[in-house]
């Protein structure tokens, strides 16, 4: 018979980055909804239930950060010279410039402005070629 024990959150395990992963999304999400509603294509019904969308997803990674144990501010990751993951708290506008822009912010222009992106990676192992992918990837809006 086993019994269920707590389970105590790792903090350097892979939850921390998932969580990051998922933050990054919502606030795309939630620039892409700004620009959309900035430029009125969307209805005051579509802007509604778009909002209130984003803030039950904020407030389940807000959540799921104090179950896990992660300080919702840890989900920002410094990334040296290329700067921040995410923009600081209200720093971000879509169409505004900004003095100190993210990761985020630059995901954001690409996806507005379309993107495509192709290359190869060799994945190896003692100088043997083992994995080979071809990525092409194309970011942009969902509009038609």
């Amino acid at each position: 018979m086993t019994e269920n024990l707590p389970v105590k959150p790792n903090k350097s395990g892979l939850a921390p980055l998932v969580m990051t992963v998922v933050e990054l999304l919502r606030q795309l999400m939630e620039a892409q909804v700004i620009r959309r509603m900035d430029s009125g294509e969307l209805s005051e019904t579509e802007i509604d239930r778009a909002a209130n969308s984003l803030q039950a997803l904020e407030q389940t990674i807000l959540n799921l950060c104090d179950v896990l144990e992660i300080n919702p501010e840890d989900l920002n990751l410094d990334l040296g010279e290329v700067g921040k993951l995410l923009p600081a708290k209200g720093a971000y506008y879509p169409n505004q410039p900004s003095s100190d822009a993210s990761i985020l912010e630059l995901l954001d222009r690409l996806i507005n402005t379309g993107i495509v992106v192709q290359g190869e990676v060799n994945i190896g192992l003692a100088q043997l070629n083992l994995i080979k992918l071809k990525l092409s990837l194309v970011l942009t809006t969902g509009i038609d």
